[in-house]
């Protein structure tokens, strides 16, 4: 499964909680764009209205600017295919307190492109910044071990 594009912040602003898998509804030019790596998922998030699930905020710009069409815009509201009972389930978890739906990665999947999500709740900032602290302490005792 060749991954197309990421969420860079994702996993640095949000617990991951549990994470789902949902096709793309996309339109043929922005199919050949994806494939080419042209896909960004920064600042964007998987919202459901009306029983249905929607990824909001995602960037994809023309295949070929010239022959796309003059009412296009690459960072409109896209459908992901789920099932009813998976969006049902969703609609429960994301209403309780400080969950979120996060998009994680955009990958190939059987010649299909699907979009990976995951169930979030948002990072304090000195969550964040325990992190980068472990990350550092690591990172010096491994260069420690290696001088030796």
């Amino acid at each position: 499964m060749p991954t197309l594009a990421t969420n860079p912040r994702a996993k640095y602003d949000y617990h991951i909680l549990e994470t789902f898998e949902a096709g793309l509804v996309l339109a043929g030019h922005e199919v050949k764009a994806v494939k080419t790596g042209h896909m960004s998922l920064k600042g964007s998030y998987v919202t459901i209205k009306n029983e249905e699930a929607w990824l909001i905020n995602a960037f994809i710009p023309p295949y070929q600017p010239k022959n796309t069409p003059a009412d296009y815009q690459p960072d409109r509201t896209r459908k992901l295919l789920l099932n009813k009972k998976e969006i049902k389930s969703l609609i429960g978890q994301s209403k309780q307190k400080g969950l979120t739906l996060v998009p994680l990665r955009v990958y190939t999947k059987k010649g299909k492109i699907k979009l990976g999500f995951a169930l979030g709740r948002g990072k304090r900032q000195f969550d964040k910044r325990q992190k980068i602290k472990e990350r550092e302490v690591k990172r010096k005792i491994d260069r420690a071990l290696r001088e030796k």
